[in-house]
């Protein structure tokens, strides 16, 4: 099995590079569906935690690669995509599983990813600069920061998403299908 595991700091365009690849039919996982399910899913002392509180006290509660561990049992077929890995914690999970894992880190500077986040819209989007800093700085010291150093592959997405998408196709023809 060949694992390929999307890393980028919010905003930089983890669920573009999902997009651009729903053609050629590889399964993927989104560790944010993990952390968004247990969310819906929390205990009454986890009421009026954000979701990204709450991905931070399971991870103080049972270890920083906790939501990878959630996450395993969804993994299947000859190469399976997993989005949004935030530690070296959870890597190492995901290489217990198989010997051939492969990081793609997806990189856009802060001012792009932050204009994303707001137009995209979603509950967790960042009403101003300050928490826009403090979530970077939150996935910072999960230690996303060391896989984006450690990536096997990096994407720049600060252009269209038309090429971004054409770019990470190219990856996947290349590398990995």
């Amino acid at each position: 099995m060949k694992l390929i595991i999307i890393a980028g700091m919010p905003g930089a365009g983890k669920q573009e590079f999902i997009s651009a690849i729903q053609d050629l039919g590889i399964p993927f996982l989104s560790m944010g569906d993990i952390v968004r399910k247990f969310y819906a899913e929390r205990s009454k002392e986890d009421n009026g935690l954000t979701i990204g509180q709450l991905a931070s006290i399971d991870r103080e509660r049972y270890g920083f690669d906790v939501w990878a561990k959630r996450s395993v049992d969804s993994i299947y077929g000859d190469t399976f995509i997993i989005d949004g890995c935030r530690s070296m914690d959870e890597v190492k999970v995901y290489r217990a599983v198989t010997k051939d894992v492969s990081i793609v880190g997806i990189f856009a500077s802060p001012m792009i990813r932050y204009d994303r986040l707001v137009k995209r819209g979603r509950e967790d989007a960042p009403k101003n600069i300050e928490e826009f800093n403090e979530r970077d700085n939150r996935e910072l010291g999960w230690g996303l920061g060391t896989i984006m150093a450690l990536a096997d592959k990096i994407i720049i997405n600060e252009s269209s998403i038309k090429e971004f998408r054409q770019r990470v196709k190219e990856l996947m023809e290349t590398y990995y299908i």
